[in-house]
């Protein structure tokens, strides 16, 4: 695919701002996206096999390929990089093509955990200017989210992992704050399972994986989606166990109200902070990271008017730990970002680190810039 000229003069400028570039080969392994990424991508990727039967896929993203390939040659030693990429990647799109042109930028390993998330929205904010030209910037819009708060909610709440992960999917579908903790609280639909859960009630975990895994097998389940029969049933009673734990309503109507808080970063901030006291909820240290990278945003220049934050905003990959953000056309209606990233401290340890490294980053979708600005703007 090549690169057009200004697609060029952006991998020059994230080089200028001290991202180099950096590759990744086209095909990768399938697991890590089908472990990691969430269901939006797992659902979309191009599968294929290599000559020994190992599930491959065409790179879906760069973000996990770049952090795999940094874990490589981190070497026991500290990680601390930063890193800008541009080229095609693969997802099945309806009524659009699989391949398509992303760029963006990882930062690895900083410390100032605040600083650098602003100063990463602030460079996602000039890429935008470069490829829309200065006329673009009024007519985005800033979306913002945090999730520390969400997750730290969750946890207070005592919220089951399987319905937290259900509830932040259709919040990330676009589900109003009711109805995505409504849905999430309905079950995992598995009532057509029924019979076969109450033959496996009481059953010893060894017991129950390898009667799941003898139906599958029975069935000429092999591999599916990159999985094992064996994997599949190790999932499928995982989310079983998972899809037990039901939210009680005093919990859900605490939920859908924290949800619901949106408006400007400073305001969010309050309604959170009272929110919190009046409920018992302690997660003064994600909220006071919250306000201070608003802090370090006023004093990157970043205008907080533009920015709409909403505590109920999630982005639709799994690994996000912190800050997250997209920036979108004010039109049409229904707009699709221009630019995403945001925070994703665990997913390095994930991908094979000793510990934890601090990382932030964004893509930017390249093809929905048209020639004069975002979306065709002029």
């Amino acid at each position: 695919m090549l690169l057009s000229d200004k697609t060029r003069d952006l991998i020059a400028m994230l080089e200028t701002a001290g991202y180099p570039r950096a590759d990744v080969p086209l095909l990768q392994r399938a697991d890590v996206f089908l472990d990691l990424s969430g269901e939006d991508i797992r659902r979309r990727l191009y599968l294929t096999q290599d000559a020994a039967g190992t599930e491959l896929c065409l790179r879906p993203e760069f973000t996990i390929p770049l952090c795999l390939q940094s874990v490589a040659r981190q070497d026991g030693k500290p990680l601390r990089t930063a890193l800008s990429y541009c080229g095609p990647v693969f997802r099945h799109r309806q009524g659009e093509s699989g391949e398509f042109i992303q760029a963006g930028v990882e930062s690895l390993g900083r410390s100032d955990l605040e600083a650098a998330d602003a100063e990463i929205l602030a460079l996602a904010i000039d890429v935008v200017r470069h490829l829309g030209g200065r006329s673009a910037e009024p007519s985005t819009t800033i979306r913002m989210g945090d999730a520390g708060l969400i997750n730290g909610v969750l946890e207070s709440l005592a919220v089951p992992a399987g319905l937290a992960r259900r509830l932040k999917r259709r919040l990330a579908a676009g589900k109003s704050p009711g109805e995505a903790v409504g849905q999430a609280s309905g079950g995992m639909g598995l009532d057509r399972y029924a019979g076969v859960m109450a033959a496996l009630e009481g059953a010893k975990s060894d017991a129950a994986h390898a009667f799941v895994g003898d139906m599958l097998s029975i069935s000429g389940v092999r591999a599916a989606g990159g999985r094992s029969a064996e994997e599949i049933a190790s999932r499928f009673l995982r989310k079983a166990q998972e899809g037990a734990g039901m939210l009680d309503p005093a919990k859900a109507d605490i939920l859908i109200a924290f949800l619901s808080i949106s408006g400007d970063p400073d305001h969010v901030a309050t309604a959170i902070r009272k929110l919190c006291q009046t409920h018992g909820i302690d997660i003064m240290p994600a909220l006071e990271r919250y306000e201070s990278r608003i802090g370090f945003m006023a004093a990157q220049g970043i205008d907080l008017g533009r920015i709409t934050a909403s505590a109920g905003f999630v982005r639709n990959l799994d690994y996000y730990t912190g800050m997250v953000f997209e920036i979108l056309p004010t039109t049409p209606a229904s707009p699709k970002p221009l630019v995403g990233g945001g925070r994703y401290d665990t997913l390095l340890r994930r991908l094979g680190s000793a510990e934890d490294v601090p990382a932030v980053g964004f893509s930017v979708w390249v093809e929905r810039f048209g020639s004069e600005g975002p979306e065709g703007t002029p």
